[in-house]
This record gives structure tokens, C-alpha cells and sequence, in this order.
């Protein structure tokens, strides 16, 4: 078990955080992550003055690359339901996006699968020319796990939702922004800098009424609790059985998990894998 820091919390002013993610060389997500989040959550739950928290990532490819698919599934299995009644994995991106804090995620580079569902967790998505969003599960046969099948149908609508989770391809920046998976794309080499003065502008506002404004949004677009608990028993039911093995196997041997090879072209690579 790595003991490694994978979120570095850079508390710019009370009302104003940084997060960073690290972890390995594409920004996995793991059974560490899941741990190390429920605790960053119940940090920025708990904090009185926070008002506004960015999300970003240490690798300009890989803001979260997706779930390790190598990672020990016992390990996940056997971790205690969470006060909600949830697995803690379902728990954290159920809690992530109601804190009381506005949310920002300033997103370079690839967030699938899981890393998507990180995003879809935090109330605003800034992402830079380079960014590609995605689910992919379904084309390497299971059903995504932390309920982009709740989220995206609110975000952008049935059709558009079905598309990417039935498509199971990579959605660049652009497209992505024109669907509304996220709010807009930024220049090249301007994204930091307005997403930092974008979260000072809210930090420097009341906090209650930041904080009451977004529980008014999120009573009517959020899912509920029920939802999030049935996304992931069902990524259990679908994930690793071994008719898809093959699909798997031919993504692993063609570099996925690495820097290089199907990283870097996923969506068309999991297409090619059917």
C-alpha cells in the first residue's frame, strides 16, 4: 500500500484552495485514492471559511487518467460502507459534489472513465485545447461505476448522454464544451490563469450566499443517494468477467496503463478492441 500524498492542498486564502493530484506516471486512480478523497472531502466539508476549491492535476497529459484496472479488487471489496450506507468509492463523488464549496475543475490533458466521474463530481469543468473526456467502460464490457448514467443525463440530456456512455469514444475539449460536459475551453497557456482568477472572484464573495446559491442548484440537478449505490453494484456485476477478458487483454498488451501506446487514443483503441 503506498503511503504516498496523492491530492497536495495548497490553501491559497481561507476561502481558497488549490488541490493537486499526483499519482504515478498517468494519474491512476486506486484503492488509495479512494481513501485519501474521503478524507480531502470531509477537509473541505469541515472547513468554516473554504468557498471555493480548483481541482487540478500534476501531469499536463493526465488530469486522472481512469480507474487502475491492476489495482487489488479485494482491497475495494472489503472497505466499509461509508455513513451514507455507500461503498466509500460511490460515497466520495456522492459527497464531492455537495460540499458547500464551489467546486472548479481545471482539467489538462485525459479524464476517463473514473477521472470523468471526478469532473462530473465538481459543480464547474475548465479544460484546456488539449483535454479529452470520456467513458469508456462500456466498450471493454462493464457498466461505469461512480453514475455518469445519472450525472450526464441531467448535463447534456438523454441522447447525448447514451452517445458517450454507449459510444464509449474520447470527446476532445471542443466537442466536449459544445455538449456541455464542460462549461468552456480556454487558449493555449491562458487556462490557469483564468481559472485562478475565476475562483478568487467567488472566493472574494459571501460565502453564505455562494453556499445557498449552490444548494438551490444542487436540490434540482444533483442525483440521489440511491443512484450512486446502484451505478457501482452494477460496475461490480459487469466488471472483469471473462468474456471480456480478450478486450482487456489486447488494451494491456497495446500499452494501456502506460504513458504511451492506447493512452493516448483510447476511445478509438477500445473501438478497435470490440
Amino acid at each position: 500500500m503506498s503511503t504516498d500524498e496523492q491530492f497536495t492542498v495548497q490553501e491559497v486564502t481561507p476561502s481558497y484552495w488549490k488541490v493537486t493530484f499526483s499519482n504515478g506516471e498517468i494519474n491512476l486512480i486506486d484503492p488509495d485514492t479512494i481513501e485519501q478523497l474521503a478524507e480531502l472531502v470531509t477537509r473541505i466539508e469541515q472547513a468554516p471559511d473554504l468557498t471555493v476549491v480548483v481541482f487540478r492535476s500534476a501531469n499536463p497529459d493526465f488530469f486522472m487518467a481512469h480507474w487502475d484496472i491492476l489495482s487489488d479488487r479485494s482491497r475495494v471489496a472489503a472497505m466499509k460502507p461509508a455513513a451514507s450506507g455507500l461503498h466509500p468509492f460511490a460515497d466520495n463523488l456522492y459527497r464531492l459534489g455537495r460540499v458547500p464549496a464551489a467546486t472548479i475543475s481545471e482539467i489538462n490533458g485525459r479524464a476517463r472513465g473514473a477521472g470523468s466521474e471526478f469532473v462530473l463530481a465538481t459543480d464547474i469543468r475548465f479544460a484546456g485545447p488539449g483535454a479529452v473526456l470520456g467513458q469508456f467502460e462500456v466498450g471493454v464490457g462493464s457498466v461505469p461505476g461512480g453514475n455518469p448514467t445519472g450525472r450526464l443525463p441531467r448535463l447534456l440530456g438523454r441522447g447525448r448522454a447514451l452517445e458517450i456512455l454507449l459510444g464509449a469514444d474520447d470527446y476532445p475539449a471542443h466537442l466536449a464544451a459544445e455538449y456541455g460536459y464542460v462549461n468552456r475551453v480556454l487558449p493555449e497557456g491562458e487556462l490557469e490563469r483564468f481559472v485562478d482568477d475565476f475562483a478568487r472572484r467567488i472566493a472574494g464573495f459571501d460565502k453564505v450566499a455562494v453556499r445557498e446559491a449552490k444548494a438551490l442548484v444542487d436540490a434540482v440537478t444533483q442525483p440521489p443517494v440511491e443512484e450512486f449505490g446502484a451505478a457501482l453494484s452494477t460496475f461490480f456485476q459487469t466488471s472483469g468477467r471473462p468474456e471480456n477478458a480478450a478486450r482487456v487483454k489486447r488494451l494491456l498488451d497495446a500499452g494501456l496503463q502506460r504513458r504511451d501506446g492506447v493512452e493516448l487514443d483510447l476511445g478509438r483503441q477500445v473501438g478497435l478492441s470490440s
